[in-house]
């Protein structure tokens, strides 16, 4: 067996090396002040900027099997979570590092996935104290210290320039019971129904509302006032808020006859007076240092807040966002639009414009509206041999089909048709000289929002289109921006599709840089989720490192003691007493390693943010806390008492300063336990593969003897 551990060591791990030279690119996306890449294509020349693991790993050339498990190992954690991917990059090349290093010390590939993987567990139940309820973490970030200073960024401050600034002031009376309501005059005129919506965004702490629906009881019918930017106004301190810097302002009495006007208090208990404060700092603190989403998140969670107190919908629904990148226009420009904006071509705003604001019989088609299209389990007939898949239909034939499609859209009635798929040009022709919209690429998510509010039932195929299927109230229309103005981008024109009473809203995102428009889609959707995972988990992490520093000095902890495999009985769990032995004798080795990979990430994260010159300057900062956390006697203490006053693992601005003032950060707990658990398994994995390959599947036989089902991840 000496020999064996001796003839893997002696060889070249080659899949380790090349999960640790891939890692090494995403080094500086780590944390929230994360240095973005151009990614440059070589067939159009045209480059994209990234600050996303999954854009990454997604412009490198991976041809290499351990290239390739990374990049199914980074999809999987983003089509899950949508955040964390950078963390679980990262660890992936500092664990493999670790593991390399074992191996230089003779360390058995045995002993390294027992003792790796029963340390990472031991960490993730051991940093479970420091996971904090969303209902507690609204009371600790109200009794802060922190002042709306740090809540307003450098765009709110430009004035009357920027048209993302708040649109809405909400006085707090002392007398919560007859709430005195405040409105401004906007110095911009809006689009029609928007002009109401636009009007109710709120400003970032105000969007939110409570927390406490979430907890509410029974039959509470109380109420808790709202602020906006520019003070913190609520039942907590008496403030009264009556004048706006940027705008004037009107009592809601004035506005009465506007329909949709926004209500200017939101429901929830009063029990707590600091539930004002509502989801405005969770959003802001899970943030991370990304503001424009933060403005665009608040306006979609105050219009989903008001629809949910007339109905048994959620506070928060993901389901109900989707997004519109609109290139050519200022990022002043973004804001949210209730219904769906999407790009059509010019040939189709015609069609449009004669149809504007006229109620709308819609078609909803799953799957795609081509001739040659077959659903998903589509029998073929036996005996038949397919030559080609698609062929060219004869011209005949072709014009066969079109006029049947087209007969069937117009015997029905139908304006507007909204396909899942693509669309067949030809019968795009047709369909706009015969004044009928249609629109592909639409979401199924769009489509289920639309299907609901307009009775219309999806079909895969035109031919099993039947009255029922059709539904109606549909209303579409050019998209204008917040001054009012139709935009023509050139190539696409923004249209807005819209049902009375439907759930769905668009984020629209604008920026004039092409390469940036990507960025800012992914970041919008970051943030979006985190929230959403926030919600979902009812719990999040204490951020800013504190979880991993508790890793660390756990891990360190248990490098001095031997650790108890969680099977009690080793030869049993190992099938060989040798091996039994080796992973107790090799324990402080092996969790070393693991703890050199927090180290290292809390390190990078330290050098990103500027809280550190350099890696030296970072690792000693953190021993220096490892020391007082070891001295105090209960780590997890030290790092909640550090974290409170905000000096945990500071030693320059933070990433929040740009005020004068540190934010308290929060982190997902579920999604970032599984990147962990990703990393990990991950690179145990193609350790194990490596030594397959180098030893023969015989010799390793014993070696993988613990590979348990945690790897069928992948």
């Amino acid at each position: 067996l000496p020999m064996a551990f001796r003839d893997v060591n002696a060889r070249r791990h080659i899949g380790l090396q090349q999960l640790s030279a891939l890692a090494l690119a995403g080094r500086t996306l780590l944390g929230p002040m994360k240095s973005c890449k151009f990614i440059v294509d070589e067939s159009t020349h045209q480059s994209t900027l990234i600050c996303s693991a999954v854009r990454l790993i997604e412009s490198l050339d991976l041809t290499s099997a351990a290239g390739q498990l990374l990049n199914e190992t980074i999809q999987a954690q983003n089509k899950e979570f949508r955040t964390g991917m950078s963390t679980l990059l990262f660890l992936i090349g500092a664990w493999s590092n670790a593991v390399l290093e074992c191996l230089q010390q003779n360390v058995p590939v045995s002993a390294i996935v027992s003792v790796m993987s029963e340390g990472l567990n031991s960490c993730c139940e051991r940093v479970q104290c420091l996971q904090i309820s969303i209902h507690d973490v609204n009371k600790e970030l109200c009794s802060s210290s922190v002042r709306p200073n740090a809540f307003k960024s450098k765009t709110c401050q430009i004035g009357c320039d920027s048209l993302l600034n708040p649109h809405i002031f909400l006085c707090v009376q002392k007398d919560i019971s007859a709430p005195e309501e405040v409105i401004p005059v906007n110095a911009y005129s809006y689009q029609e129904d928007d002009s109401n919506f636009n009007k109710r965004l709120l400003s970032p702490l105000a969007g939110f509302g409570s927390i406490a629906p979430l907890v509410k009881p029974a039959g509470d019918k109380s109420t808790s006032m709202i602020s906006g930017s520019g003070v913190i106004a609520s039942s907590c301190n008496k403030q009264k808020l009556t004048h706006s810097r940027y705008f004037s302002t009107l009592r809601k009495s004035h506005f009465s006859s506007q329909q949709g006007s926004f209500q200017g208090h939101l429901s929830g208990p009063s029990a707590d007076p600091c539930e004002c404060y509502g989801l405005g700092h969770l959003a802001m603190a899970l943030n991370h240092g990304n503001r424009t989403s933060v403005k665009l998140l608040q306006s979609i969670v105050a219009y989903q807040r008001e629809r949910a107190e007339c109905s048994d919908s959620s506070q928060f629904n993901i389901a109900g966002i989707v997004t519109c990148c609109l290139l050519g226009l200022p990022e002043s420009y973004s804001c949210v639009s209730p219904g769906f904006v999407t790009l059509v071509s010019p040939e189709q705003t015609t069609v449009i414009k004669y149809f504007e604001d006229k109620p709308l019989r819609i078609l909803l088609m799953d799957g795609d509206l081509t001739e040659q299209y077959r659903h998903l389990g589509f029998n073929r007939p036996c005996n038949v041999r397919t030559i080609l898949e698609h062929p060219s239909l004869p011209e005949g034939r072709a014009d066969l089909w079109l006029s049947s499609m087209l007969d069937i859209l117009i015997s029905f009635e139908v304006n507007l048709v909204l396909v899942k798929g693509n669309v067949c040009e030809n019968l795009m022709e047709r369909c706009i000289a015969n004044s009928i919209l249609v629109i592909g690429s639409v979401t199924r998510d769009v489509l289920c929002a639309f299907g609901e509010v307009t009775s219309a039932q999806p079909v895969t195929y035109l031919t099993q289109l039947s009255a029922s299927c059709v539904g109606s109230g549909a209303q579409v229309g050019l998209w204008k921006a917040c001054d009012g103005r139709a935009m023509d981008l050139g190539e696409l024109v923004p249209v807005r599709i819209k049902v009375r009473g439907i759930p769905l809203l668009t984020a629209v995102l604008t920026t004039t840089v092409a390469s940036k428009m990507q960025l800012i889609e992914d970041r919008f959707w970051t943030l979006a989720y985190r929230l959403h995972h926030a919600l979902h988990d009812e719990k999040v992490f204490l951020g800013g490192g504190a979880v991993e520093l508790l890793c660390l000095s756990h891990i360190q902890m248990l490098a001095k003691e031997p650790l108890q495999p969680a099977n009690k009985n080793p030869e049993r769990e190992f099938h060989n007493p040798c091996l039994a032995a080796s992973a107790t004798e090799y324990t402080s080795v092996v969790l070393q390693a693991l703890a050199s990979g927090w180290k290292q990430y809390l390190s990078v994260i330290m050098c990103n943010t500027a809280k550190a010159a350099s890696e030296l300057e970072a690792c000693t900062l953190v021993d220096h806390h490892l020391k007082k956390a070891s001295e105090c006697g209960s780590p997890s203490a030290y790092i909640l008492k550090e974290f409170r006053r905000g000096h945990l693992l500071r030693g320059g601005s933070g990433p929040f300063d740009d005020h004068g003032e540190d934010l308290k950060v929060y982190d997902n707990v579920t999604a970032k336990t599984e990147a962990w658990r990703r990393a990990l398994d991950l690179v145990l994995l193609v350790l194990q593969t490596d030594a397959e390959i180098i030893t023969g599947p015989k010799r390793n036989q014993l070696l993988n003897s613990h590979v348990s089902s945690e790897f069928m991840f992948l």
